[in-house]
């Protein structure tokens, strides 16, 4: 599997629950190690820098992935929320968030753990509660399970990302159809 952050969701919050990938299938976790948590922080753009994590630190940021993915899933589905994942959201939600600061070369925003896990809760607070809920669509591909949000003209996106998803089934499709035409000539 391959071990690059993706981040073809539409919002971090939806990026973050994709970091546990092949839910009903494989299950790859992202976010085996400490430093994987670190370099998800930093790539996604939620902050520039972070404390180094601890184990404890992918722990809890683990437990609200999944809080949100059950959010994510609730809502998408139309569903009432899950009372234990809204706690757990909210609890992290509720700490103080990484704060930008304006520096001589621009932008830059500097968090421990906490603070970069509750700016990601808080996105998912905000989609989860905004005018982009009914955007949420689960990618095509059935091994697949990320949600991403749907911006495309007549909300005709059917996978999560093309490099990623799309190109793998309208290949699968491709060689099925061509397999079938062979089937039939032969």
């Amino acid at each position: 599997m391959n071990l690059d952050h993706v981040f073809v969701c539409g919002n971090p919050a939806l990026d973050f629950a994709a970091t546990l990938r092949a839910r009903r299938s494989a299950r790859f976790e992202m976010f085996a190690a400490p430093d994987r948590l670190d370099a998800w922080y930093g790539e996604s753009g939620i902050v520039d820098s972070v404390s180094p994590a601890r184990q404890a630190d992918v722990e809890r940021a683990t437990t609200v992935r999944e809080a949100v993915y059950q959010l994510i899933t609730a809502r998408r589905l139309d569903s009432d929320f899950d009372d234990e994942a809204l706690a757990v959201v909210n609890d992290a939600a509720r700490r103080a968030p990484a704060a930008p600061q304006l520096t001589h070369s621009g932008r830059w925003t500097t968090a421990t753990q906490r603070e970069a896990l509750s700016t990601v809760a808080r996105h998912a607070v905000e989609l989860l509660s905004g005018p982009d809920v009914p955007l949420l669509k689960e990618c095509g591909n059935p091994e697949c399970t990320r949600v991403y949000l749907d911006r495309s003209r007549g909300s005709r996106r059917q996978w999560c990302g093309m490099e990623s998803c799309g190109n793998k089934i309208k290949a699968a499709a491709y060689r099925a159809r061509r397999k079938t035409a062979v089937t039939s000539a032969g």
